[in-house]
């Protein structure tokens, strides 16, 4: 059965899976359509629960199962996820007819760390044999397609901040890496890398890449025209708006 997992970094906004469908003589493919809100989901050390809803905005019922993992990165940036019991999600299992909504509530079950961010990934997934409907006399094969949703979850103290750092390297004659670590105790998400000279932006990166504490990330930045050597400014903009400026020297 082929999972599909749509990983979800926009805070505050509410994103619906939309219906897949595929039919032929010999085989059709089904899923549902659901959305969750919010789509990352932030707790403070003194929160015990925090609470999420699942709507289903489909015309037909859909199963879905709740699963919780740790999340940490390895130091090449690479998602390492593992189970566990510092928070529980109740219901984990529900069947939602269309239309209706289930909130879904995260509990937290161990103390917080004071010092530093924790980070889980909330996977919400579909299990369509529930109610996959059933073969039609011209259809032999039926295949399901299972949505899933990863959410990221962040227990946050106060003394938690990210810290990030980046080097430039030229790939190529219009093409730059760059490779930025965080050395914080709170995740980073960048949004954008921007590099000038002289006031003028010549290359960029756009994205929604997390670095982790203790991780580190490449992102390439592309520009259309070939760029000499010498002093640039590289402007890291994050999810929160904020941006940090490094003087960097381009080989």
């Amino acid at each position: 059965m082929p999972t599909y997992i749509l990983s979800l970094p926009s805070p505050g906004a509410r994103l619906v899976v939309a219906a897949l469908s595929l039919s032929a003589l010999a085989s059709a493919a089904y899923a549902g359509n659901f959305s969750v809100s919010p789509v990352r989901i932030y707790m403070e050390p003194r929160d015990r629960a925090v609470a999420v809803t699942i709507t289903n905005e489909g015309d037909a019922d859909v199963a879905l199962q709740t699963e919780l993992f740790s999340w940490g990165q390895k130091p090449d940036g690479t998602d390492d996820l593992q189970p566990t019991e510092d928070l529980i999600v109740s219901p984990p299992i529900m069947k939602l007819a269309p239309g209706a909504h289930q909130v879904v509530r995260l509990a937290r079950l161990t103390p917080p760390d004071a010092a530093r961010q924790l980070t889980y990934r909330l996977i919400v997934r579909e299990v369509p044999e529930v109610t996959a409907p059933k073969a039609e006399k011209d259809i032999t094969v039926q295949l399901p397609i299972a949505l899933a949703m990863s959410l990221p979850v962040f227990i946050t103290p106060p003394p938690a901040k990210r810290d990030v750092q980046c080097a430039i390297t030229r790939m190529d004659t219009q093409n730059f890496s760059a490779l930025c670590q965080n050395t914080g105790t709170a995740y980073a998400q960048v949004r954008t890398i921007a590099l000038s000279r002289n006031g003028a932006e010549f290359a960029r990166f756009d994205g929604g890449t997390y670095i982790l504490p203790g991780a580190r990330r490449a992102m390439t930045l592309k520009t259309d025209k070939p760029v000499p050597a010498g002093p640039a400014l590289a402007r890291v903009q994050f999810d929160d708006g904020k941006t940090t400026d490094m003087n960097v020297e381009l080989p």
